[in-house]
């Protein structure tokens, strides 16, 4: 893992979220629309949350990511 892969990564994420219907993903469909392993996907939500790009919202079922 290095910082290029973890930027690569964020821009899959983005681009997921970008092409949902509600511009916002749980984190299972987040992980199957981008077929990222789960530390992968972390490490892009980090980077797009320390960009601004993204809210974190905790549901009773799970982790779900929305554009901002």
């Amino acid at each position: 893992m290095n910082i290029e892969s973890i930027g690569t990564w964020a821009g899959e994420v983005y681009k997921a979220l970008e092409n949902s219907d509600t511009r916002m993903l749980g984190m299972k469909a987040l992980k199957k629309a981008t077929k990222l392993k789960k530390d992968e996907t972390m490490a892009a939500l980090g980077w797009l949350g320390r960009e601004g790009k993204i809210a974190l919202v905790e549901n009773d079922e799970e982790l779900v990511v929305t554009l901002v």
